[in-house]
């Protein structure tokens, strides 16, 4: 089977032997640096040996037509709306037909319903920390600035499935679902998928 038979993006510190696994945090770019990436561990740990740096707005090293499965877990509510329009246009590219896409984001609808059930004065709080959509304190000077370029953490663009399903249909996605932890169509989904990440969440599945 290719190298490319299963693609993974954002796959943060996640990278198991049979994907391909890509990242575009600055920090992982960092610690690619000979000889100075090695001195530097912003992270609790560094990211494993196997992760390549890799952006899906800007396109993976990826031959187009060669994933049977590609695979995403909390990445695409970091991108700007344009921005995630080309990611699922390059998805759909790398993808052989009636290959398949599995996503997680956070669920913009859980977390309006979370809100909108508390009564409290610190619902408001709460409903921004919960999208990551509100910024508590702004890092100022220049290692405000410095740490801001090693950081992809801000949520963009927050979704549901039915916004998220039309925007899937629009860029050439077919059969798309709703998906639910561990009820991948392919069981070698289960080896990038963590339960925890599926919490509140909104999964989908879908073709090229």
């Amino acid at each position: 089977m290719s190298q490319n038979a299963y693609v993974q993006y954002g796959c943060g510190f996640c990278a198991p032997a049979g994907w391909r696994n890509f990242d575009a945090s600055p920090t992982l770019r960092f610690e690619r640096v000979p000889v100075l990436g090695r001195l530097y561990c912003r992270n609790s740990q560094r990211f494993p040996a196997n992760v390549e740096y890799g952006d899906i707005v800007k396109g993976l090293p990826v031959p187009a037509g060669s994933c049977h499965a590609v695979y995403c877990s909390h990445v695409l509510e970091h991108l700007a709306l344009e921005d995630l329009r080309l990611a699922l246009r390059n998805t759909l590219c790398i993808l052989r037909d009636g290959g398949m896409f599995r996503l997680v984001v956070p669920d913009l609808e859980v977390a309006i319903q979370h809100y909108l059930q508390d009564s409290s004065p610190a619902a408001c709080y709460q409903f921004l920390r919960a999208t990551g959509l509100g910024q508590e304190r702004r890092r100022r000077g220049v290692a405000g600035r410095v740490v801001s370029c090693f950081t992809n953490a801000p949520h963009l663009w927050m979704w549901d499935y039915r916004s998220l399903e039309q925007e899937l249909r629009a860029a050439g996605f077919r059969q798309v679902r709703r998906a639910y932890f561990a009820d991948g169509s392919d069981p070698k989904f289960a080896e990038v998928e963590m339960r925890e990440r599926w919490t509140d969440c909104c999964g989908i599945e879908c073709r090229a």
